[in-house]
Formats: C-alpha cells, sequence, structure tokens
C-alpha cells in the first residue's frame, strides 16, 4: 500500500506579515497532482492543518477545495487535529466526510478506532491520535497522570489492544502529533512543554508497522518506521537550511517499508539567513546569489548604522528581518538583555531571576516544581481560551 505522509500545513499561517496563501495553494496542487501521477493509496495529515483555532475564511476555503479535490480524486485521506487546530471545529462533519472517503479523527476518545483499507496483500488498520493534551485527556484516556509519555502511552495501550483482535497479518499505521526524542525542533514549533517535558521516547509507538508524525516542521527519521513528514512551507528562518518534502512509502505486505522517497515541496521564494557589518552584506559579491530570497539580516556593526533596514533593502529587496547582534567581548557591560537570554527557556528565566533578587541564591526543588507547575498551567489556560473562541 502507497502511503503520502503529510503534516502541518498551517494553512491561514504569514511569514512575518508576508501572506502565505497562494503558496500554500500551489503546495496543495502539488499535493493532488503527486496522488494521482504516483498512484498513492492513501493520504495522511498528520495534524496542523490551519494555524490558529478560528482560521480566516481565506484559509477554511482553502482546505475546503482541498478536501473536495482529494475526495474526487478516489483516494481515502486520514486527517487528525494538531496542538494549533481547534479538534471540536475541525472534526465538525467528520461523520458526513467519511462517506467521501475524508477521514478526520479529532477525538481522543475514538483513537482506537481505525479506518480499515486494504489491497491485494489485506487489511491496514489506520489509527489516528489527535493531539493529546496532557491536563485536558488524561482522565479520559485513563492516563493516570498529566504528561506527554503518560497519555500517548495509554492512547498507544488502546491502539495496540484493538490491533490484537483484527485479523493477523493486519499491518498498521499510526498519525500521532507530538513531539518525539531525536527529533530535531525549529523555532517555528508552539512550545507544549508540560512539567519541563515535551518529547516522548519513540518506544512508544512499539506494535506498529509506521508511525507518521506531524508537529516538527523538519522531515526527518527517528527510526526507519517513525518520521516526520514535517510542513511544506518554512515557516520561521530556522528553517532556512530545511529540504521540504512529503514522504512517499509503499508498505510490503508483511508491513516493512519496501520502498521510501522524499516528494519535494514547491519554493516559492527561498530563506536566507545573513550575518556580518553592513557594508560587508551590501557589498560582498558572494552573496548575489540570495538577492531574490527571503533575507534575515543579523548586523554585527559595533555601532548600530543609519538606515540599515532601507540600505539592505536596495540590494535584498526581500530582507524582512533585522537582529542586531554587535561585535563585543564576552565581558562587555554593554552585553544586551537578549544575548544574557538567548537559549533560555521561560522557566530558566524566571529561576534566574528568584536567584538575582536574592543575591545568588536559587529557587528550592519545592519552588522549582512550583514555578514549573504555574507555567503549565498558563500554558493550559492559553490552550483552552483559543479552543473556546
Amino acid at each position: 500500500m502507497r502511503l503520502l505522509h503529510t503534516s502541518d500545513w498551517h494553512l491561514g499561517r504569514s511569514f512575518h506579515r508576508v501572506s502565505l496563501l497562494e503558496a500554500q495553494a500551489a503546495y496543495l496542487d502539488q499535493l493532488v497532482a503527486t496522488v494521482e501521477e504516483r498512484e498513492v493509496d492513501v493520504v495522511l495529515v498528520a495534524g496542523d492543518v490551519y494555524d490558529r483555532a478560528v482560521p480566516p475564511l481565506t484559509a477554511v476555503e482553502l482546505f475546503d477545495r482541498a478536501l473536495h479535490r482529494l475526495a474526487a480524486a478516489g483516494v481515502p485521506t486520514v486527517m487528525i487535529s494538531g496542538n494549533h487546530d481547534s479538534a471540536r471545529r475541525l472534526g465538525v462533519g467528520a461523520g458526513l466526510f467519511e462517506r467521501a472517503g475524508i477521514h478526520l479523527r479529532t477525538d481522543p476518545e475514538g483513537c482506537a478506532i481505525p479506518v480499515v483499507l486494504a489491497d491485494d496483500h489485506g487489511d491496514v488498520a489506520f489509527y489516528g491520535l489527535p493531539y493529546l493534551e496532557p491536563a485536558l485527556v488524561k482522565d479520559a484516556l485513563g492516563a493516570g497522570k498529566a504528561g506527554h509519555e503518560a497519555v500517548l502511552t495509554a492512547a498507544m495501550d488502546r491502539v495496540r489492544a484493538d490491533l490484537a483482535t483484527r485479523p493477523a497479518g493486519t499491518r498498521s499505521v499510526v498519525l500521532a502529533h507530538a513531539f518525539v526524542a531525536g527529533g530535531e525542533p525549529s523555532d517555528s514549533e508552539r512550545d507544549i512543554t508540560v512539567g519541563g517535558v515535551a518529547a516522548v521516547p519513540a518506544g512508544v509507538f512499539d506494535g506498529v508497522d509506521y508511525a507518521a508524525l506531524g508537529h516538527l516542521h523538519g522531515s526527518q527519521r527517528v527510526t526507519s518506521r517513525v518520521r516526520y513528514s514535517g510542513s511544506p512551507l518554512a515557516y520561521s528562518f530556522s528553517e532556512a537550511d530545511h529540504r521540504k518534502t512529503m514522504w512517499l512509502i509503499d508498505l510490503d505486505a508483511d508491513g516493512g517499508i519496501a520502498a521510501e522517497e522524499r516528494i519535494g515541496c514547491p519554493v516559492e521564494r527561498p530563506l536566507a539567513r545573513l550575518r556580518g557589518r553592513l557594508d560587508t552584506l551590501l557589498e560582498d559579491p558572494a552573496l548575489d546569489r540570495h538577492e531574490h530570497a527571503w533575507v534575515e539580516a543579523t548586523l554585527t556593526d559595533p555601532v548600530r548604522p543609519a538606515d540599515p533596514m532601507a540600505r539592505l533593502a536596495r540590494r535584498f529587496p526581500h530582507t524582512l528581518s533585522l537582529v542586531f547582534d554587535p561585535e563585543r567581548p564576552p565581558d562587555d557591560p554593554a552585553a544586551s538583555y537578549a544575548q544574557r537570554l538567548k537559549g533560555r527557556d521561560d522557566h530558566q528565566i524566571a529561576e534566574d531571576f528568584v536567584a538575582h533578587v536574592r543575591g545568588g541564591s536559587g529557587p528550592s526543588d519545592l519552588e522549582r516544581t512550583v514555578l514549573r507547575a504555574a507555567f503549565d498551567d498558563v500554558r493550559v489556560d492559553e490552550t483552552v481560551r483559543e479552543v473556546s473562541r
């Protein structure tokens, strides 16, 4: 059976306030063309269909057209909600869509109800695990505690239990939206840390033939059977070196991967991250190839130059981001606050603040637990508010 593994469409997202709607439409055109030209048997969409819980109308219309085209192609699609989606909104009409071969899986309690498709070798059971917000689903799944590993393990236990009731030789595919240990993140994924932990071990997915993951935006293998397709477009400059692709996977009669291929996604405009003094960036002939790219420029001039954005735009008209990182010795007292915070998460910053106001004495273990719980509560509250809007 031939699978086309995609994820993280993020329909409606912009890039530094530049609309990506046309680029997203071009990607969906290519997706449908790939389905038809490569004789795909099933399309997988592993979450984050939209960029936010209440997407703009233009994004909804684009999604609607994509569903109609996939249904018209006669190729089943299995789709789950991600942490950016409103599961309830995305799941509206799921029963009707099912009749057209569009299988939406947005309810965590239905994670062990597979979409069963068949080929010449027998059945393949597709299980959709929508994004599982630990604090919201732990009781429904009987997870015991609110952690990513706990709720995913509980969901996968249900999957394995259902799979054990299927005829011998039934192959299995799981779609999930999670941060799996060994995956390489970028700057554009929303933080899903709970209790200081965001990642779950790949072993959570033991017992199935293929795990089609979403959430991380770089296409990558965690193991040969546990993979991210990545996002079809770059959504931050941290993705400048990504090759945006979809996985084309052939499952053999035993559930092994008989063939694999990365299908490249269309690139509207490449990304470039440039660093150096302004005069160097304006004069270096080696940078000619970036003149038509989206540019993030980091200026290292010791003194901020005059009109840097306007001057950069004359050579690089698609400059979107300007960062100042002046060359200074490490012990220079003028080093910026931003430099001191670089690479530190919110919880580490809070601990540093406690140490600062106490004259160097950091928080106790109990205080660290309270701080971490407070940050988790704020993140869950934000998720609930966004979904309920």
